[in-house]
């Protein structure tokens, strides 16, 4: 069992910054991969980045188009942490963002992984 638990979401202007923090509980964080999805009213929930078990340099981290770039998933596994830091947000960034996690994923872009946090607000102002 992972409980996951973020922060760090709020309101800020286009152009600004935010970075998110999601807490695992456990002692096995290291053997997930770590996802960051979010979800805009009346959209479904969309991929935003994963990042591999031991997120050992750049590798093993994956981006949608619209985030590559601005944002940059990390990982601490000494802190069962994982991290979004946001850049250069724009409006159409607004949602809950969520943190997830799971063993193995076939697709680290769908939103199946198996544990999920409560999710965080993020709203960018124009």
């Amino acid at each position: 069992q992972v409980q996951l638990v973020e922060s760090g979401g709020g309101l800020v202007q286009a152009g600004g910054s935010l970075r998110l923090s999601c807490a695992a509980s456990g002692r096995t964080f290291s053997s997930y991969v770590m996802g960051w999805f979010r979800q805009a009213p009346g959209k479904e929930r969309a991929f935003v980045a994963a990042i591999s078990k031991s997120g050992a340099g750049g590798a093993g981290r994956y981006y949608a188009n619209s985030v590559s770039g601005r944002f940059t998933i990390s990982r601490d596994n000494a802190k069962n942490t994982v991290y979004l830091q946001m850049n250069n947000l724009k409006p159409e960034d607004t949602a809950v963002y969520y943190c997830a996690a799971e063993n193995s994923p076939r697709d680290i872009t769908a939103a199946l992984y198996e544990y999920w946090g409560q999710g965080t607000q993020v709203t960018v102002s124009s």
